[in-house]
């Protein structure tokens, strides 16, 4: 075995940023010897990640409990706790496109398809300490692997799993520690924040919970179960929120992140402490620039909360449209408010929940009843006005634990990819009557998320890596298509086609205005404008600065172009 020190060099060495990267099965690939080896140095053993509908199979004598996989297939966190699952089932499979044949493990066992890995990763590292990483980042230098991060799974660019790749797991990183005093590494005297430091596995409803026994709240992600990783892609590809009008997005509530890089370095990244890498990872995307094993935020006082609750429907589109115009047009002075949430366009029907920190209910039926009272007009002409009503809450937090800490998100389990644009507030000002009926005719699943503006768009451009057209939309609009398991690769590119022309309608409203990653297609061409924005030479300079092994490459990720498709050897 080759001495630490030698590894360690050998992960900066330049034919390893040359060479394309090893994977299962081929001669390259570690013998048993060699991950012995690095088991010894771990604080858990190595795993061996297996799609979860495995325990189906074979099907006339069942390795596992079929009836837990079946009963927790549409999860999400259950989905979270299974290392080889991805929350849309699509990225755990691998269609080979050289001989037109798609490797995966159905639960749907009734399709006769055998169970195979896909895009499963083969080995990984279940990861609970700091010093997990470093090893499992060294090794896989020394090794020339390809190499996947994973939390929870909750990506659709498929960026948490690649075939034949060595994984490291960060979902039981649980670290919580809240400090009412904390100054960021490197910061002058004085400059302190009430903030809470999460460790790189700790999910929503944990940092939610976590926070509210000090009476604050976090700007964080939002899902039925609170599932989706708080320290991972969620705050690398930008971060949005209900809260995001009052106070930004939650890149602009990070104060550090802690980072193992190529290198195996571990550094404290802050302002003050290596400030260029603390500007890519704010929107520079998941999986790009390093291993973050923690993500520290201010926290805001708990306040009162008041929501918004409306629900609609009618078959009838030109009705639909004059209530989605009305609806764009009022959405301006509501962000300005403070409001925030997620409104759904979904075959002739609407509704929306917003939220609102800190206001009265007085001022939410202020902010509201010129919008529902024209809903409501709308009967003449076949609109059916199920909710329309608005409602307080002592917390934030209570408000949350009402809407969210219960239920299930809807994708989890299913084949499911989804296209979005940032829609600049200009374009609602100035046509929203036009917006409206776009979306009414779109005739499909729209979601309208309203958490950009007020606060978002008082933060200077150029503070963070994000995509800078985020400081100028008022909304992000989300559509999706899906397929069953089972489906031909024939079927499954209509989707994909189906995808790409949903998203063309949405360009359509403000061409170049950009997409929010973490919600976008995989098939965008001119992905380096429309995820990065300006910023995507910047941020490109930097990874090479920091991951100049180029250890760290995802679909759709800074510097990805340099890569094959599989982002497995040099293009």
């Amino acid at each position: 075995m080759l001495p630490r020190l030698f590894q360690a060099f050998l992960v900066l060495s330049p034919p390893s940023a040359l060479a394309c990267k090893c994977t299962y099965q081929s001669l390259c690939w570690p013998n048993a010897d060699v991950f012995a080896s690095l088991a010894t140095r771990l604080s858990q053993p190595l795993t061996y990640p297996r799609p979860p509908e495995s325990a189906c199979y074979p099907i006339n004598d069942q390795s596992g409990d079929c009836a837990e996989i079946q009963a927790g297939s549409l999860n999400a966190t259950w989905r979270a706790d299974q290392i080889g699952s991805m929350q849309s089932i699509n990225f755990e499979t691998y269609i080979d496109t050289n001989r037109s044949v798609i490797e995966a493990c159905y639960l749907n066992t009734t399709l006769g398809a055998p169970c195979e890995q896909g895009s499963v990763p083969v080995v990984g590292v279940d990861a609970r300490t700091t010093q997990d990483v470093i090893e499992a980042v060294i090794f896989a230098g020394t090794n020339n692997l390809k190499v996947v991060i994973k939390n929870t799974g909750h990506d659709y660019l498929g960026r948490s799993t690649a075939r034949g790749s060595f994984l490291i797991w960060t979902h039981n990183m649980k670290d919580i520690t809240y400090d009412d005093d904390f100054s960021p590494s490197g910061a002058p005297p004085g400059d302190t924040y009430e903030a809470i430091t999460l460790g790189a596995g700790v999910q929503w409803h944990e940092a939610y919970s976590a926070a509210n026994e000090h009476n604050r709240i976090l700007v964080g992600g939002l899902t039925h179960g609170g599932s989706v990783g708080a320290a991972g892609g969620w705050i690398l590809g930008g971060g949005h929120s209900a809260l995001s009008p009052s106070y930004g997005l939650g890149v602009d509530n990070v104060l550090q992140f802690t980072i193992v890089t190529s290198d195996g370095e571990h550094l404290t990244v802050s302002s003050y402490s290596h400030p260029d890498l603390f500007w890519a990872l704010r929107g520079g995307g998941g999986g790009t620039f390093g291993v973050v094993t923690s993500v520290t935020y201010r926290t805001h006082l708990s306040v009162p909360a008041v929501a918004a609750v409306f629900s609609a429907n009618t078959t009838n589109s030109s009705t639909m449209a004059k209530m989605l115009g009305e609806y764009a047009r009022m959405s301006p002075a509501l962000v300005d408010q403070g409001w925030g949430g997620y409104g759904t366009n979904s075959q002739g029907s609407f509704q929306f929940l917003h939220v609102a920190p800190n206001a009265s209910l007085a001022s939410a039926n202020d902010s509201y009843a010129s919008f529902f009272d024209f809903a409501r007009s709308l009967s003449e002409d076949g609109l059916d006005v199920q909710a329309a009503y608005t409602q307080s809450y002592s917390t934030y937090y209570e408000w949350y634990q009402t809407w969210f800490s219960t239920g299930e998100p809807v994708g989890p389990g299913m084949n499911i990819l989804l296209g979005s644009r940032l829609l600049p507030r200009v374009v609602v000002e100035v046509n929203y009557t036009h917006v409206g009926e776009t979306l009414a005719n779109l005739g499909i699943w729209t979601q309208w998320v309203l958490v950009a503006g007020g606060a978002v768009s008082k933060v200077d451009p150029e503070a963070t890596g994000l995509n800078p057209a985020w400081r100028t939309a008022l909304a992000e609009l989300v559509t999706a298509v899906e397929w069953p398991e089972g489906s031909t690769i024939a079927d499954i590119n209509d989707q994909h086609t189906a995808l790409t022309q949903k998203v063309s309608v949405l360009e359509g409203l403000a061409p170049g205005s950009g997409a929010y990653l973490n919600e976008a297609s995989p098939d965008e061409d001119n992905w380096q404008w429309t995820f990065f924005g300006s910023h995507y030479d910047r941020l490109k300079e930097i990874k090479g600065r920091y991951d100049a092994a180029g250890m760290f490459v995802v679909a759709k990720g800074v510097g990805s172009e340099d890569w094959d498709k599989e982002q497995i050897c040099p293009a």
